[in-house]
């Protein structure tokens, strides 16, 4: 019996030793948040260039979404995330990707939109996550204001109490910045992130785009097993054989291993950021995967006579941007002016794109594109138009002049007062003098009428000069007695009420 039992606890052993061989320690994968000009960007430029090993490409490759930092000997990757509330959708997916988030704040200015939105991100993640207070270095700062104001968020830091770590830097100076990567690295060995290399690989898009020489280009981060060139891969929207991989600095390698950025050239299509990518045995199962095939085609809208339509065509330099300037453009009002997006795509404008423009009497927006040589010769002789942009700001406000464009003034109404008629002094042909009284308001010089007889609007004409014993005024008000010389097709009466009104064309504002 005895024996029986140490049999089974060495067998028993002998199948965890072997479970924890598959099993590998890989790199955190960190998503920096936080409100705008808070300093996100700053502390990511200030950790790639003192952490950043320098490799011959001499850089990081444009569009990666992700890279890769040394902290005592050890890996941390970093995932990309714009600032611009316009790309609250890829903030989201990004917490959603990373195993750890870093919250920064600006130690002057505390908590603001944008930090409460990312606080929503993080939770909804479940992922831990570190409070970066940034600009310590200027005199205002005011670290502690700032770690009570998160306490009214639910997130209580730890030296008051609380759970959440926190360190206060500086991305100017770099005071802090490696106290911070020792605490994600701390927090990472708490979480005991480990994979399996064994398992199928898989893992997600963070980033795609189309390069004119070298084809569909996406960014990848691996959650198992590894992937190698000559692969077959596919999404839900694409799929291809791998022919190059890169690392995140541009240098060609053989493998990728989870959780390390990695540069993929292969695909027959952009992916979609987000997607799940998956390895396949032969291309049919790849084929197979395939949940949306084929291109996006215009979307289908219930417009009402009174709307006017606006046709788009967008084109942008990652798939990133397409959808947040998707997002962007669903924020715009349209009770007004509806825009109907034809085709969004990556990539330069080319001449189709031109020719279907023109076809749909739309515009083009182009964000951080430009426009290959055969499309230029063809805007030369026709008349397409193009809003280009390179920041999200300037975009959302083309748009906005663009859709004001497409609508014409309206006339907005303001009633100034009432006059009841006394006497009729003078009748011509189309004029006529009368005299009365301001019983309700004031009058002008100017002005527009609106003749009421018995309750009932009988004619309309305008107010072409104002008089008070018998001299030339400006305006008159309340118990006023006046003299009106008045132009219109309908001859006033005593008794009438005449109700003063002016009359403005205003630019409608999107």
């Amino acid at each position: 019996m005895n024996l029986d039992i140490r049999i089974s606890d060495f067998s028993f052993n002998i199948v965890i030793e072997e479970k924890n061989k598959n099993l590998i320690i890989r790199p955190p994968i960190v998503v920096v948040l936080g409100h705008i000009d808070h300093g996100k960007t700053s502390i990511l430029d200030y950790i790639r260039k003192t952490h950043v090993t320098e490799k011959e490409s001499g850089g990081i490759t444009q569009h990666i979404g992700a890279y890769q930092v040394e902290q005592s000997g050890k890996k941390i990757t970093f995932i990309d995330t714009p600032g611009h509330e316009a790309f609250s959708a890829m903030r989201s997916r990004g917490a959603k990707v990373a195993d750890i988030a870093i919250l920064v704040i600006d130690a002057c200015d505390g908590v603001k939109a944008q930090t409460k939105e990312a606080i929503s991100h993080i939770k909804k993640a479940g992922i831990p996550f570190i409070v970066a207070l940034n600009k310590i270095d200027k005199s205002e700062a005011n670290p502690e204001k700032v770690k009570r104001e998160l306490q009214k968020e639910d997130v209580s830091v730890e030296n008051l109490g609380g759970k959440i770590p926190s360190v206060s830097v500086s991305a100017k100076t770099g005071k802090g910045i490696s106290e911070l990567l020792e605490l994600v690295l701390l927090v990472a060995e708490m979480e005991n992130l480990k994979t399996a290399i064994t398992k199928p690989a898989e893992g997600v898009i963070i980033e795609a785009y189309l390069d004119s020489k070298r084809g569909p280009i996406a960014t990848l981060l691996l959650d198992n097993g590894v992937l190698k060139v000559g692969d077959i891969i596919g999404t839900s929207s694409t799929f291809g054989k791998i022919k190059k991989l890169e690392t995140f600095q541009g240098l060609p390698i053989s493998e990728v291993e989870p959780a390390t950025p990695a540069i993929l050239l292969g695909f027959e299509n952009v992916p979609k950021v987000g997607e799940r990518l998956k390895v396949f045995n032969v291309l049919e199962d790849a084929k197979n995967y395939l949940k949306f095939p084929g291109k996006k085609v215009a979307q289908v809208l219930k417009i009402s006579p009174e709307q006017k339509v606006l046709n788009l065509i967008l084109k942008a330099d990652v798939v990133g941007s397409i959808e947040a300037i998707e997002e962007v453009l669903k924020s715009l009002p349209q009770e007004k002016v509806v825009l109907r997006i034809l085709k969004s795509e990556v990539g330069e404008i080319n001449k189709s794109d031109l020719e279907l423009t023109k076809e749909a009497k739309g515009a083009i927006l182009a964000f951080r594109v430009k426009m290959d040589p055969i499309a230029q010769m063809l805007l030369e002789r026709e008349k397409v138009r193009i809003i280009r942009a390179e920041i999200i700001y300037d975009l959302v406000e083309e748009m906005r002049k663009l859709m004001t464009s497409q609508l014409k003034p309206e006339l907005v109404r303001t009633d100034l007062g009432k006059v009841k008629t006394l006497i009729i002094f003078r009748t011509e042909k189309n004029r006529q003098i009368v005299g009365g009284k301001v019983i309700e308001g004031k009058v002008k010089k100017g002005a527009l009428i609106e003749i009421f007889r018995k309750e009932e609007r009988v004619g309309r004409g305008k107010l072409v000069n104002l008089q008070r014993n018998k001299k030339d005024v400006p305006r008159l008000s309340r118990g006023d007695e006046c003299g009106i010389l008045y132009e219109g097709n309908v001859k006033i009466e005593e008794g009438d009420i005449l109700v003063i009104y002016t009359e403005e064309r205003k630019k409608v504002e999107i």
